[in-house]
């Protein structure tokens, strides 16, 4: 294969969930780049569901922690993205929160790359609404996830996968 593909495969493989991070902030273009290779997801009828609000601010944070029982990640993180469904351009859920996935996980193989770290939290959907409320965001805005970011202050695990014949079926 040619060194793209594997580059590419590398990134994919070796990326881990982080979920300790230095007290060293990110700038803003490093961050505004994370975001656009997220839009740059595919998405049904190229409709790009998605908005983001990028919280650096401790009171808020703080607020945010309130929220998930993975507190001590988002007060640790420098950098945390909330991702939201933008219900004013969605024409099919399913089709959207897959898209989102895609989305967020082009945020996580860009975070990976560019060597930082970050961690996709999912339970605070658990208090949605709460979160929406503390973010100030429009009622067209759902969310779908926060992902807390910065620079590694842990080394990650080896990943493993359940065997190919377990999950494959050609037919």
């Amino acid at each position: 294969m040619g060194e793209k593909k594997d580059i590419v495969m590398d990134v994919i493989k070796t990326r881990r969930s982080i979920r300790r991070f230095e007290d060293r902030m990110i700038d803003d273009e490093t961050i505004k780049k994370i975001v656009e290779m997220g839009t740059w997801a595919p998405s049904g009828l190229n409709n790009q569901p998605w908005s983001f609000v990028v919280i650096k601010d401790r009171d808020v944070k703080e607020k945010l922690s309130q929220q998930t029982k993975y507190a001590h990640i988002i007060r640790n993180a420098p950098v945390c993205i909330a991702v939201f469904l933008d219900k004013s351009r969605s024409y099919n859920r399913t089709k959207d929160v897959q898209a989102i996935g895609a989305c967020i996980q082009n945020m996580l193989l860009t975070i990976h790359a560019m060597g930082l770290g970050a961690v996709w939290l999912g339970e605070i959907l658990n208090r949605r609404e709460e979160v929406e409320k503390i973010l100030k965001v429009p009622k067209d805005f759902e969310l779908m996830a926060v992902i807390a970011l910065g620079y590694p202050a842990e080394s990650p695990g080896r990943g493993s996968r359940r065997p190919l014949d377990d999950v494959l079926t050609f037919i």
